[in-house]
């Protein structure tokens, strides 16, 4: 985490978000400005209630938008992190067209 400048300790609120098919959780935080999106999962704890979250894997975006891990962030983003596809969507609606 970076620190502000002139020794201001400006400070961001965020959220982050992460849903499986069964719980959906939304973890609050006030982090220093300057944070970045993985800085800001770190925080949250979620890496530790899901293990199954890999950040090399799961895509991750702010208010449904991709942006990188090292993104900086600003007060009122919601940080998002995707479960990956199980079906590509494009192919199973091919296969629902084939079956009519």
């Amino acid at each position: 985490m970076h620190s502000a400048p002139n020794g201001q300790n400006k400070v961001v609120t965020v959220e982050v978000a992460y849903a499986t098919r069964d719980v959906q959780t939304l973890v609050t935080l006030k982090l220093p400005a300057g944070t970045t999106v993985e800085e800001a999962i770190e925080a949250s704890g979620l890496l530790i209630h899901f293990p199954e979250i890999d950040l090399a894997v799961n895509p991750v975006g702010i208010f449904g938008k991709a942006c990188p891990l090292d993104q900086e962030l600003k007060t009122a983003d919601r940080i998002e992190i995707y479960r990956p596809l199980r079906h590509d969507p494009k192919e199973a609606r091919r296969q629902r067209a084939v079956k009519r």
